[in-house]
């Protein structure tokens, strides 16, 4: 695994990360795992500035922001395109900032009389041996929304630097900062195209820089991807074609392919493998990831396409993914809680109207879903869950029949014990009474936590790939520079019923980059087939992983009946909580893997010996 690490204060300690590389310009700071192109840095005196991944400055451009650090001027430091981690220093004070959707996190702790940071709570963690928090994965099992509990990690003793946040360190002491807007201004769609088309360009040629480039060519956002590397050399692209799916993303490929020069189109077909949850009664083949990966339950899946790749590629290169494309470019429509709260009643209910339509419902039902989250705040809305969890385990119903919520409490936080259930209630209590920067609009909350979330999932896929193939996985929709572009838009336009994905639309239409046909798209792939058929083909498996023996099981985080009921559903061919269980399958084998984690730290024989 690719992580980076740091200490501040004066320490005897001798420790640093195994096989680690200090960053030059910073003796306490290192990175493992990174290849030394991708770890950049300038000095002035005491002023220095790091970049840790894919940064698309080049080494003027990084010198010339060292007056920003001097100025504390810390956004600056996070506009270049790409996704990377920035260390700033100007004399005894120390920066550390992550990117906007947490592929790059940031954690800290108090530890041997001095701070320690890092991109890995696990790492930080295995300082003292901190165990798993509870409450904090109960937390992530039943809200699924990383900053709910704000500085809480997955880890005691370790905190987390919330999204948008940076941390900072100096005599004073140890404290996170905004350096980013808890909502942005609002520009509407077709203005804003021009900034999102070439935001997507600049992170795609960021990434190209010689090796083999191969992209999921799929539906409207990775398509986009690849035909954007395409103009710059040749793509491998490859499309995930099970005929379980019966869907039509292979027409469209190979309908592009044949359009655009430079992709080279291959198919990958299913197999009676390529099935969510297969493989998980060998856990050994699976990466030890930092935190839950959902990855881990469609891993058959994704190595098919790796394993095309690879065998177009001598070499291992880059993989260009579509992740994160729906989180910014469309919005679900829990954005009419916020027009019903600005008291915007004509447009709520033109669009709750497009909304019925498409889900063969009244623009009533749609409207009635949203209200009661018009009528409160985030901090409301935790107290009121945190009354539900203290009361009796609600029949189960699918969530998009449930009133929208600013957290959704999801099916597996009927699973718990009341013990846990409690627990967790008053975690809920104490985060609201501790809220103080409350956002306004719930579109944007959960624009923020949408793209957390997949962060991490997009960093435990990329870890298969890299640990497996050698292949450097790439999600442009992630970057900090597109994700601005794209939630610059208000949800009511990006999410906008009646025309598909209007702002990447908008964007390409005209430009040449995207066949005309592609851009008329109005279809979206699914997986459901796949998630059916691997609950029924490996029930077995899921029992035993959520049974008697089961991590969670032993914490009270699940129960063995209900777990059980919900497959039996599942086999039966009934609506299930599919994501629930996604959510608890990850999560107990994240914790069935933590005790085979290999050892974060060795002594640096070079300091201990002085």
């Amino acid at each position: 695994m690719r992580w980076s690490a740091g200490r501040y204060g004066s320490t005897e300690e001798a420790r640093r990360p195994r096989g680690a590389h200090t960053v030059r310009g910073f003796e306490t700071a290192w990175t493992a795992g990174w290849p030394t192109g991708r770890v950049r840095s300038v000095s002035d005196g005491p002023t220095s500035l790091a970049v840790i991944g894919d940064c698309g400055a080049d080494d003027d451009q990084l010198a010339a922001r060292l007056s920003s650090v001097r100025a504390g001027r810390w956004r600056e430091l996070s506009r270049w395109p790409g996704s990377y981690l920035a260390i700033a220093r100007n004399g005894a004070m120390l920066a550390v900032l992550g990117d906007l959707a947490g592929q790059h996190p940031v954690y800290w702790r108090s530890h041997g009389g001095t701070v320690w940071w890092a991109t890995s709570a696990l790492a930080l963690a295995a300082l003292d041996g901190a165990p798993v928090d509870p409450t904090a994965l109960a937390a992530h099992l039943a809200l699924a929304q990383p900053d709910v509990l704000g500085q809480r990690s997955l880890m005691r003793c370790v905190s987390r630097v919330a999204g948008g946040h940076l941390l900072l360190v100096d005599a004073e002491g140890v404290r996170t900062v905004p350096f980013e807007p808890a909502a942005y201004g609002s520009v509407d769609l077709p203005v804003a195209a021009a900034t999102v088309r070439a935001a997507l360009g600049e992170a795609v040629a960021t990434r190209l820089d010689g090796r083999p480039v191969s992209a999921d060519l799929a539906g409207l956002d990775s398509t986009t991807l690849a035909c954007l590397a395409a103009q710059r050399g040749p793509v491998t692209a490859v499309t995930f074609a099970d005929e379980r799916l019966r869907d039509d993303d292979l027409p469209y490929a190979t309908r592009t392919a044949a359009a655009v020069p430079g992709l080279a189109h291959h198919a990958v077909p299913g197999t009676a493998n390529t099935v969510y949850y297969d493989g998980l009664d060998d856990l050994s083949r699976l990466p030890v990831t930092d935190a839950p990966n959902a990855y881990a339950v469609t891993a058959s899946i994704k190595r098919a396409v790796l394993d095309t790749v690879a065998a177009h590629h001598p070499t291992p290169g880059l993989h260009l993914t579509g992740s994160a494309g729906d989180a910014v470019l469309s919005a679900p429509s829990s954005y009419l809680a916020d027009l019903l709260r600005e008291g915007q009643h004509r447009r709520a209910w033109s669009h709750a109207l497009g909304h019925a339509r498409l889900r063969h419902t009244s623009a009533w039902s749609v409207l009635g879903r949203a209200r009661p989250a018009s009528r409160t705040g985030p901090a409301g809305a935790w107290r009121q869950t945190a009354a539900e969890l203290r009361g009796p385990v609600r029949e189960w119903m699918p969530q998009a029949s449930r009133p929208v919520a600013w957290t959704p409490l999801l099916a597996t936080a009927d699973w718990m014990s009341p013990d846990v259930r409690h627990q967790l209630a008053a975690a809920l209590d104490t985060a609201a009474d501790r809220m103080d920067d409350a956002p306004v609009r719930l579109a944007a909350w959960s624009d923020r936590q949408d793209l957390a979330r997949l962060g991490t999932d997009t960093t435990g896929w990329r870890q298969i790939a890299s640990a497996e193939y050698g292949i450097d996985l790439v999600a442009p929709y992630l970057d900090n520079e597109v994700i601005r572009a794209c939630l610059a838009v208000p949800a009511d336009q990006r999410g906008a019923p009646g025309r598909y994905k209007p702002l990447l639309t908008t964007a390409f239409t005209g430009t040449g980059v995207l066949p005309d046909f592609v851009l008329a798209r109005t279809t979206k792939g699914g997986f459901n087939a796949l998630a059916y058929a691997g609950l029924r083909e490996n029930a077995p498996v899921l029992l035993d992983l959520l049974g008697p023996s089961s991590r969670l099981a032993a914490a009270g985080l699940v129960t063995e009946k209900p777990v059980a009921r919900m497959l039996n559903r599942a086999a039966a061919g009934q609506p299930t909580a599919q994501g629930a269980l996604h959510l608890a399958v990850a999560a107990e084998v994240w914790l069935r893997q933590l005790d085979t984690a290999a050892a974060w730290w060795e002594v640096n024989s070079r300091v201990a010996a002085g």
